[in-house]
């Protein structure tokens, strides 16, 4: 059999492009003073406003007292724009707008931008290319309207210069590492290096710098650096938290993450988990660490289970944990979860300490109850419903072609 020539096409890369056009605009307010003494200059004869530059383009404005034409025999005034540098079919779209100076904001408004042209933008061929109105405004009727003030004429010029673009895919690209300052910080807690604090909590002791500290929590920073703290202060002594809870705190201050509870507790357990977790979701209120607190959270969601949902309940509403205790509430009152909870241990000391909670927990359930019993008879009326609308269905019209062979209904 003989082999098909490979193609220099078959090693092709497949490549995309993309075609972009938009307008660089740019606007030119162009007023003319003493209007009453520019009339009699002749027909064709202009007024030019300053040179302005729109997408790399020179412009002007060219108005025409007594009209650009002299068969016109001065019965309008004529407005021009002009490009004014040179240029080779330059594609533009225009705006001219007569200014209302009475207040009323009833401008006269020539303009491009609001509407689809049906053969595109104009193209200026050459400098002096102008785009524009021969009768721009009988004259009689702009000398008694509210355009003109104080013998005073404004209008406003806006030029849109088209450009295309080609859009292809970048050829390079230099990729960009992440951010690993946690780490570095870590690292720096660890060797102990510029350490100016040891905190005492239990047994141990755990060094740390009191700028970062201060940088991450408003306790520390008011205990070290406020009013009334003490910035020469070496030694804190903790004996509200546990160590191993005030270890997992540093590593969140210096990392900004959730420290690994396994690697702390030394214990892959889901029980010791969710204890280590309720007690940092503790210290992180404590310390007025909102991040940390709402991490807490969502860990002891993840782990929620029948015998942890009690003490987690208590715990949401003991530190303002509203969205953790909303999901506490819902867990337990579920009627599959809710004889599991109720034989815990949590749920007798939910039943000591907090008989609140017991009340809302109540409310809860018999929120579900409802909504069982409101999808239940809502299944029933629409089982009711679709048998009472088959009895009654219309017949079937007939075709109004008798060849037509007609079609049986099941």
């Amino acid at each position: 059999m003989r082999k098909r020539k490979k193609s220099p096409m078959d090693d092709s890369e497949d490549s995309v492009s993309k075609s972009v056009s938009d307008t660089v605009n740019g606007s030119h307010q162009f007023t003319i003073k003493g209007y009453s003494l520019a009339k009699g200059m002749g027909a064709g004869k202009c007024i030019a406003s300053d040179i302005f530059t729109v997408g790399g383009y020179d412009w002007a404005v060219y108005f025409y007292p007594d009209g650009k034409n002299p068969e016109d025999t001065a019965m309008y005034v004529s407005v021009f724009i002009a490009l004014a540098s040179e240029g080779t079919d330059v594609r533009a779209l225009f705006e001219l707008t007569l200014v209302d100076q009475s207040g009323k904001g009833k401008h006269k408004v020539h303009s491009h931008f609001d509407r689809a042209l049906e053969s595109g933008p104009y193209a200026l061929k050459y400098r002096g290319s102008m785009w524009g109105y021969k009768h721009f405004f009988r004259r009689t009727t702009l000398e008694a309207s509210d355009y003109i003030k104080d013998d005073c004429i404004i209008m406003n010029c806006t030029v849109g210069v088209v450009r295309t673009r080609i859009e292809g895919p970048k050829q390079c690209s230099i990729r960009v590492l992440p951010s690993d300052m946690g780490q570095h910080l870590k690292a720096l807690l660890e060797s102990e290096i510029g350490c100016d604090l040891i905190f005492q909590v239990g047994d141990e002791t755990f060094k740390a710098h009191k700028l970062i500290l201060a940088a991450r929590s408003p306790v520390f920073r008011a205990q070290f650096f406020g009013l009334v703290g003490d910035p020469n202060m070496d030694k804190v002594v903790v004996n509200d938290v546990e160590p191993s809870v005030f270890k997992a705190m540093l590593l969140f201050i210096y990392t900004d993450k959730l420290p690994d509870i396994q690697e702390i507790t030394g214990s892959a357990a889901t029980c010791m988990s969710t204890n280590m977790v309720q007690h940092l979701l503790a210290a992180a209120d404590l310390y007025n660490l909102d991040r940390l607190k709402v991490l807490c959270e969502a860990k002891l969601c993840e782990e929620l289970n029948a015998d942890t949902v009690a003490t987690t309940l208590a715990l949401a509403e003991q530190h303002h944990c509203a969205q953790l205790k909303a999901v506490c509430l819902k867990f337990a009152a579920t009627p599959a979860n809710l004889g599991a909870v109720m034989q815990s241990e949590g749920f007798r000391h939910l039943e000591e300490s907090c008989p609140s909670l017991l009340s809302e927990m109540l409310k809860a359930i018999a929120s579900v109850e409802e909504c069982s019993n409101l999808l239940s008879s809502r299944k029933r009326s629409s089982s009711s419903v679709y048998g009472m609308d088959l009895a009654t269905e219309a017949p079937m019209e007939e075709p109004e072609n008798p060849n037509e062979r007609r079609v049986r209904r099941r």
